[in-house]
Order: structure tokens, then sequence, then C-alpha cells
């Protein structure tokens, strides 16, 4: 097992490399690596989720987290005998909290990234996410040539945040916002030309404005998104891997996304 100081050292690293080293003397510190055997005596596992990322992540009409994501953490504490205890986070706060101990894991939508690979133990992945470049029909782009000049909004320390960023020229003008909601409005409002969002949350705003009034412009990229933890916790790591291959296998995660995206859970790597 990960002593306390060394896992502490990795975690204070990881925080600096967020710019968020003074997070620790705001938070309580961080624990020693954490096992199933822990989650099961305190009888309940604290799992971040986003709730502004339909279908993945949203609220019921009770304002309780739902979603695609909301389900899989709901299987994996089923299937580990204990209570889920379901924590709202955002974009940017989502590594943050995990990393000073708010939640035990992250079911968040968090893309796979070498970056974040950096901060966090991923599991395998569980779902995946199309990021595109979507805006007005009028609007003059095909490719990320054509950003140039143009008002590109984003939510911000998203994977389409990143993505923009990397593709965008010099002379593209990037709006961050703190979440994909606030990202929507500024779209449908005109504040900005094109935003990097996922399919699903095009095909939400498609839902609420005129016909063609908007496109797929691009695509971004493709993510895998994996279910994190923090560094050195292996044991919990591999036993959150067996519940992902076990739900895989037997369809279970399949089911999951049919019921909230309408299609069959993509193979991932």
């Amino acid at each position: 097992m990960t002593s306390f100081n060394t896992t502490r050292r990795s975690t204070t690293a990881a925080l600096a490399a967020l710019g968020l080293g003074a997070a620790l003397t705001v938070f309580a510190p961080f624990a020693a690596a954490q096992s199933v055997a822990d989650i099961k005596k305190k009888g309940e596992i604290t799992i971040g989720m986003l709730v502004d990322f339909p279908p993945y992540g949203t609220t019921n009409a009770k304002n309780e987290p739902d979603g695609y994501d909301a389900d899989v953490a709901k299987l994996l504490a089923k299937e580990w005998g204990v209570k889920a205890n379901i924590v709202p986070v955002t974009g940017p706060n989502r590594i943050p909290f995990l990393l000073t101990n708010k939640v035990d894991l992250l079911v968040a939508s968090l893309a796979v990234t070498p970056e974040r690979a950096k901060q966090v133990s991923f599991s395998t992945p569980y779902a995946a996410a199309t990021i595109v470049l979507y805006g007005k029909t009028s609007a003059n782009i095909k490719s990320a040539a054509d950003l140039k000049g143009q008002r590109i909004g984003v939510a911000r320390a998203s994977t389409q945040d990143v993505a923009v960023t990397k593709a965008a020229p010099e002379g593209t003008e990037i709006r961050r916002f703190d979440d994909d909601a606030s990202a929507m409005q500024a779209l449908m409002s005109g504040q900005v030309d094109a935003i990097g969002c996922s399919l699903t949350v095009a095909a939400q705003i498609a839902k609420r404005v005129p016909a063609n009034t908007f496109e797929n412009k691009f695509n971004l990229v493709q993510q895998a998104m994996g279910i994190a933890m923090r560094p050195g916790q292996d044991e919990l790591t591999k036993a959150v891997n067996d519940f992902v291959a076990k739900n895989t296998a037997n369809g279970e995660l399949n089911k999951l996304y049919q019921k909230w995206l309408g299609a069959d859970l993509p193979k991932l790597n």
C-alpha cells in the first residue's frame, strides 16, 4: 500500500500541475490509498458526477443526478453492496474534488488524456464521446483553418477546450465558460459563432432552435472516458477495471448506453 507521505507528495505535485497547490490548505489533507474494503466498511461510495452534460450527466424531475453516468455509478455501488452517494461536480473542479478527498472516485464523463493520466488513475474506458465543432449554418467553417477570426466557445477545462485550443490557428477568439450549459447559451444568444461540444450537446441545442440554425462543422475528436481514482490506488483501480470488464462482457453497460444515447456502446481500447 502507498504510504501516506508518498501519496501526499504525489497529490501535491498533481495539484500543482493543475495550478491548485493552495487547495491543500483549504481542503482536508489527502488520505492514504483507499480500498474496496474501506468503502464496504463505510457502507457507501461517494462518486463525483457532472450534471450538466446530458445524456451522460443530468438531473431528473426531483433534481436528482441522472443519466448514463448516474446509472453506471449506481450499478457499481450495487455490485459492491453499498449506497451510492452522488456528488455533483463541474468540469473545472472534478479532478480537484477527487484529489482533495471530497469524493472516492469520479464517474464524470472524464476523457482519458495523457495530461490527465499524470494527475489521476484511470480505469479502462466505460464510455466515449464524439466532440464536434458546432456552429451557425451561415458561418463559413469547414476545417480548423477556418476558425481564424471566429468566436469559439468551450466549457473551461473540458475535452473540447483542449481539442479546440490544439486545433485553432492564431487569431481564433476562444471564449471559455464555466460549463456546457453556459457555452450552449452563448451560442444560442449569438455571443459566439460556434462551440466545441459533444454530439449529444449539439442534439440538445438543435431541439431548442429553428431547423437549420446550427450544424456540425467538423469532428474534433472521439474521446474514450474512464472512471478516475486518486494516484496510487492500485487495488481500487483493479476492482473498477473488473467492474467495467464484467459489465461490458455481460451487456449491462451496453443496455445503459442504449437507454441514454440510443446507440450501442462503442468498442473501446
